[in-house]
């Protein structure tokens, strides 16, 4: 039967896999993109450059100019957006999973080190178990017990900022996309844009309403002026 000590240094592993396996390997998944005016301040997600994207995101949204013509031809037109497919190739979105792998890291980083903490003080410990008396084995197991528990605490709070350091980039990315979505959409004389989630809040749609492309290619447009 393994002691107490033996299990604290398991459970802390433990936690240690499942932060590494959050911050390193779990991908977000694409959220939808409302065409409604957003609520939240439009503004890009900072990568590692943040002055760059900030300057971006305060710029005003410039609607597309759009013929006359092909505006009214589109009156009253109802169409539809691939929310993870524009996601996915909006510049912007990429810029931002780049700049929350870049702060994971460091997370990461953080991470290993309380892990590796604890793995050496455990093994100092049972090389000096056999020539400790009863009394000393009970204080040193006593510290290495509070020392998984801080570590534990700690972990938990890497967790916690990542979870809410994504949230944010991603809701400032939505935020600019749901502008520059209306813009487009009143520009062209739209009106109604939805969503095509895959989720499945769409279950057909004419490919001849499918206004993936061009929104993305005007989103793009725009994010790297």
């Amino acid at each position: 039967m393994k002691n107490p000590l033996q299990l604290a240094f398991n459970a802390v592993l433990l936690v240690a896999v499942a932060v590494l396996y959050f911050l390193h390997f779990r991908q977000p998944a694409a959220p939808a993109v409302a065409a409604a005016p957003a609520t939240t301040e439009a503004a890009a997600a900072a990568p590692a450059d943040t002055t760059t994207l900030a300057a971006v995101a305060e710029q005003p949204v410039t609607p597309p100019t759009v013929p006359a013509a092909e505006a009214a031809a589109n009156a009253d037109q109802i169409a539809y957006i691939e929310s993870a497919k524009l996601l996915d190739g909006y510049q912007g979105m990429k810029d931002a999973r780049r700049s929350f792998e870049v702060k994971a890291k460091g997370w990461e980083r953080q991470n290993q080190v309380l892990v590796t903490n604890f793995r050496t003080a455990v093994e100092a410990y049972q090389k000096q178990a056999p020539s400790l008396t009863p009394e000393q084995r009970a204080a040193a197991e006593q510290k290495l017990q509070a020392q998984q528990q801080q570590s534990g605490e700690q972990q938990q709070k890497l967790q916690a900022l990542a979870q809410e350091e994504e949230g944010k980039l991603t809701q400032r990315v939505l935020g600019s996309v749901n502008k520059k979505v209306e813009a487009y959409g009143k520009a062209h004389g739209y009106k109604l844009i939805l969503v095509a989630a895959p989720s499945g809040t769409i279950a057909y749609g004419r490919k001849d309403l499918d206004l993936t492309t061009p929104v993305l290619a005007y989103l793009n447009q725009t994010y790297t002026k």
